[in-house]
């Protein structure tokens, strides 16, 4: 029967491009690139290979704007089966609750699911909140930073990586797991993926419409978290000195004498 895999995503501004509203705290997206969160690579990796090992399908979804279908394209280049795009303007400038709330919402409209992947965090707030959100809503169990996981009679077993030690849980079905970033390798978008995608025509959206929240309950007015004072920290001017074709020795007296010059060292 195979595993009904949702994978949880966020299509992120480039962080070399990033700005911040003064007003309001929130992100400005309008004309900055983005790209899918990183650590949500990981996730998507893990899930393909679940769904290799078991079967199934994997289906990707994000709250955000219109504009992160591109996020969604990007995945299903990877292999991922089919894609939900939840966009409205009641839904804008939330914070992890609100968005948590809106993504429990349309996972409970799905006929069924077996398995929710997550990244570990995203580039850019790194609250990693999302995961144990979204699970508490839905009554979930959750394990963050797993490496590793197998299905057993209805349970999955899974590994997480921590600090100093590994641990094993198991864990029964449905249930919510957050991968450990930089744990797996991404594979790359391909073009048959990307002509099946064009074919097939995969992703759905959701607005407001469908879902029926209380808009007092999403967007920045459900969103309890206050952004009191954002600050941007000039960027370190760099010298960008190399010395090349020196010998070991030769090197480290050079750069020795360069940390001196700069006060580093006496």
């Amino acid at each position: 029967m195979g595993l009904d895999i949702i994978l949880l995503f966020k299509y992120i501004p480039n962080t070399n491009s990033v700005n911040v509203d003064p007003n309001t705290g929130t992100l400005i997206r309008e004309g900055v690139p983005s790209i899918v969160n990183p650590p949500d690579l990981d996730a998507a990796e893990f899930a393909l290979k679940l769904r290799e090992k078991y079967g199934g399908k994997v289906t990707a979804m994000i709250m955000a704007p219109p504009s992160a279908v591109k996020g969604i394209e990007f995945l299903l280049g990877m292999g991922v089966d089919e894609g939900i795009l939840i966009t409205d303007r009641a839904y804008g400038g939330a914070d992890t609750l609100a968005t948590s709330y809106v993504l429990s919402a349309a996972i409970k409209r799905l006929e069924h699911f077996d398995l929710i992947v997550a990244g570990q965090e995203t580039l850019d707030s790194s609250t990693a909140h999302i995961g144990a959100q979204v699970a508490s809503w839905l009554k979930l169990p959750y394990v963050y930073y797993v490496t590793e996981a197998s299905l057993d009679n209805g349970s999955i077993i899974v590994k997480r990586q921590l600090e100093s030690y590994i641990e094993t849980y198991r864990v029964k079905l449905p249930a919510l797991i957050t991968v450990l970033m930089h744990s797996q390798h991404p594979r790359p978008v391909t073009l048959k993926n990307k002509l099946r995608a064009v074919i097939s025509k995969p992703i759905k959206t959701l607005t407001n419409s469908e879902l029926k929240l209380n808009t007092m309950c999403t967007g920045l007015r459900g969103s309890p978290t206050v952004v009191a004072k954002t600050e941007f920290i000039a960027k370190i001017p760099r010298k960008k000195e190399i010395l090349k074709d020196k010998g070991p020795q030769e090197a480290a007296m050079w750069l020795l004498s360069k940390l001196k010059e700069e006060g580093f060292v006496n």
